[in-house]
């Protein structure tokens, strides 16, 4: 019998659709992959916080400030993150399917998570 087909996917996939933006940060000094598994497996990360990632769901997943999530979301661009056990994270935003470009939300996210918290 065929393997039923879920949303989530094995943490040492990668999605085709997240590679530009991998590649996108190669270079980048102070830039890291994350390689474990569980959450965050594949995550982008700068000083030790991730700041772009794949979800288990193959949701597009990035660090931005809360007010700009609340434009991305009141322009129907995505949604907040739900890491799924019913707590909205308002500083975490999920890329709608074709609504935006993932290289330049993750430039953002980079920015935001490289310049920390005020």
């Amino acid at each position: 019998m065929p393997a039923k087909k879920t949303k989530e996917c094995d943490a040492t996939e990668i999605d085709l659709r997240y590679v530009p933006v991998v590649e996108a940060f190669a270079e980048r000094r102070g830039v890291s992959r994350e390689n474990r598994k569980g959450f965050g497996s594949g995550a982008l990360k700068v000083k030790g916080k991730i700041f772009a990632m794949m979800s288990s769901k193959r949701q597009f997943v990035v660090k931005l400030p809360k007010n700009r999530v609340d434009e991305l979301v009141n322009l129907g661009k995505g949604q907040r993150f739900d890491p799924g056990h019913g707590r909205i994270m308002k500083e975490w935003f999920v890329v709608g399917e074709g609504k935006e470009n993932w290289v330049e939300l993750a430039k953002e996210a980079y920015d935001f998570v490289k310049q920390g918290k005020p």
